[in-house]
This record gives structure tokens, sequence and C-alpha cells, in this order.
């Protein structure tokens, strides 16, 4: 049987609940699918708020032919056999899911055919466009930012389902869904098979096997990427590695997880081993070019070299006592010695008057001289 989400997929915008603000009467989107207008453009927004949905009503408006792919599994051979096939005159509109998962090289394939015209491209993505998706590609893009849907928009559409369930039932089901409402609606799909009427015990009971619980805004994203730093930070690898595959089992973004391992490499092993920044970096990098599922491998490496590394954190703690102090005391003035003079007049008036290379003294503001926010060694 065909799912309940896509049983119930609005066909057109004014079937479409929520995301007014680029939908609604005179909203960038609705003006250009009424008006039939041919472009490029990226939707960025949370699971399950309509991006798909979205791209399939305009392309439908336009009578294109419409080609869905997920980033994570097509390839170039897909983009190729698109281009060769002939419709005549219909433009034809390539809808990318999860396109911050297609990589450099990928992207910088599709490029010249979305630059000369030859296919249209609609990407889908829960991560910023700026980090994941190349420049010369995003630049011939437009960028339009869906909203986590409102409580009431996932009313109505769990009401629009037909399905009986009670008042608890369902507002539970929208607060846990959190804004997602695929992940609602598939919940509700699968109890509505087994059971007349459903409640809240029904619901608890199915979404213990969902991976709703794994929502990328909710509490145990961010209680799974704790533990995986907190354990690096114990020097336990095989915690770890544990909570590392936990997260990619769930479908965390492999390049959040490489970010996080960036920034664990300077704040939590800095100076005791500055390879780390550098291993950390290779790490993102592989990432970045192989993706999933064998740049897990990467992580994996990654991992259990950073907790295997002697940890010190005095740089990022001198760095929050430096800060701390900027905002306490704002502008200080900087010292004569230290400043830029690229003018006589400056010269004239003091700019880099004493300045010695390899000073001893304080080049701290004065009020600041005597501090000393780097422990040593």
């Amino acid at each position: 049987m065909e799912p309940l989400a896509s049983r119930i997929r609005p066909k057109t915008l004014n079937e479409l609940i929520g995301q007014e603000h680029l939908v609604g009467k005179g909203k960038p989107l609705r003006n250009a699918t009424e008006q039939k207008h041919l472009f490029s453009f990226i939707l960025w927004g949370p699971p399950g708020v309509g991006k798909t949905t979205l791209a399939r009503i305009y392309a439908n408006a336009l009578d294109a032919k419409f080609y869905e792919h997920s980033a994570v599994s097509a390839g170039k051979a897909d983009i190729r056999k698109i281009l060769q096939e002939n419709i005549g005159d219909r433009p034809k509109v390539l809808f990318l899911d999860e396109i911050h998962r297609f990589n450099k090289a990928q992207q910088d394939f599709l490029l010249p055919y979305v630059e000369n015209g030859e296919l249209t491209l609609i990407g889908a993505t829960t991560e910023n466009p700026s980090f994941e998706v190349i420049a010369p590609l995003l630049s011939r893009c437009r960028v339009f930012v869906l909203h986590e849907l409102s409580e009431e928009a996932m009313g109505k559409i769990i009401d629009r389902s037909g399905i009986k369930l009670n008042t608890d039932a369902r507002d539970w089901l929208i607060r846990v869904a959190n804004g997602d409402a695929r992940q609602a609606l598939t919940v509700l799909d699968h109890t509505s098979q087994l059971h007349d009427t459903v409640t809240i015990e029904i619901l608890r009971e199915a979404v213990q096997s969902e991976h709703i619980r794994y929502d990328k805004k909710g509490d145990e994203h961010y209680n799974t990427i704790s533990a995986y730093i907190k354990s690096m930070r114990a020097s336990q690898p095989d915690a770890a590695l544990y909570y590392l595959a936990r997260m990619i089992d769930a479908g965390e973004d492999p390049k959040f997880i490489a970010r996080r391992m960036v920034i664990f490499a300077s704040e939590d092993v800095s100076l005791t081993n500055p390879a780390a920044l550098v291993i950390a970096n290779d790490v993102f990098r592989a990432v970045e070019i192989i993706g999933l599922p064998e740049c897990a491998i990467n992580l994996a490496h990654g991992t259990v070299y950073l907790s295997k590394c002697k940890k010190n954190r005095g740089a990022y703690e001198a760095y929050q006592l430096a800060a701390k102090d900027v905002k306490q005391y704002k502008n200080l003035p900087i010292p004569m010695e230290v400043r830029n003079a690229p003018t006589k007049l400056m010269k004239d008036i003091g700019y880099g008057k004493g300045y010695e290379k390899y000073t001893k003294e304080s080049l701290l503001p004065k009020k600041l001289k005597d501090k000393k926010y780097l422990k040593s060694e």
C-alpha cells in the first residue's frame, strides 16, 4: 500500500499547509509557480516540512519532466541518463534530495548543465548550503529557507490523514514529531493499520522503534554528540566509537561529526599534539570527498586518534579568559608601539614609536598589562 504521507501529499499550493512566507499570496515561490518562471533553487529546512512536495508542485505547474533522486545514492551516471533522454521541448527539472551529500566532484559535474539550462536544479537540504554547496553552483541557485512546521500546521496535517485518534494522542504526536510531518504520518500510518483508534500508549510503542527519537534538533541528537565528545575527552576510544556508530546508524550528517572533530582537536588536544588539527582536517576532507558509507571508516580513524591523544585545554581556556576581558573592558587603547603606521602623520603622532620585535615587555593594553591568559606549561 502507498504510504500515508504519499497518499495525502498536496498537489497544489492551495492544499499545502505551512511555509506561508514562501507560498502565501504574493510570496516568491507562489509567484514563480503561477508565472511559470523556470529557475534553479535550493530548499533549505528541517526534515518533513514540505521540500519534496514544493518541488513536485512547482515542476508540475511548469509541465516539466520531474526527475527525483537522493544525493545519497545518485551519481554522475544518473545525471547523464537524464541529459540523454529526449522529451522534446519540455524542461527537465532535477530534484536532488539531500544535496549536501553530493561531493565536490559530483557538484562540479552538475554545474555546467545547470549553467546552460539543460537542467533546472531543485536541491533540498537540511544543512546550511553555504557550507555544503560549492560557490559556483550556489551562485546559480536562489535559496529558500523553510521553517519547522508549527503545532497548528502539524495538527491540520494529522487531521487531514482521516485517522481516528483521541485528543491526547494527537497532541502527544504533535509534540514528539517536533515539526516533522513525514515522521508523524509514518508513525500514524504504522499504528493505524493495527488499531481502529490510536492512543498515546499505542503511539509510544511505535515511536520506540522509529528514528523519530533522533531528531537532528532534539535531545537525542545533542545527547549523542555530547557523549561522543566527552568519550574522546576522557580518552575512551571504545565509548567514542560506539556513539559514532549510533550517529551514523541514525542518519547523522558525517560532515557534522567531522566538524566537531576539528573543533575538538584545537579545544581539547591543542598544543600537546599540533598534528591532531591536521588529522582532523584531513578526516573532514575525506568525508567531503568520499561520503557514506565508506567515510565512516575515516571518522573511526580520526575518533580513535583523537581519543588517544594527550589532552590539554590551555589554548581554549586562555582564549575564553581573553574574550571575557574584551566583553568587560570593550576596546581598550592599543599601545602606541604596536599600532600600524602607514602614513607620515601617524608616525609623527607616535604610531609605532619604540617598537621592538622581540621585546619582553607586555604588549597588552595598559589596563591589562599584567594579565596572563595562557598558563605556563
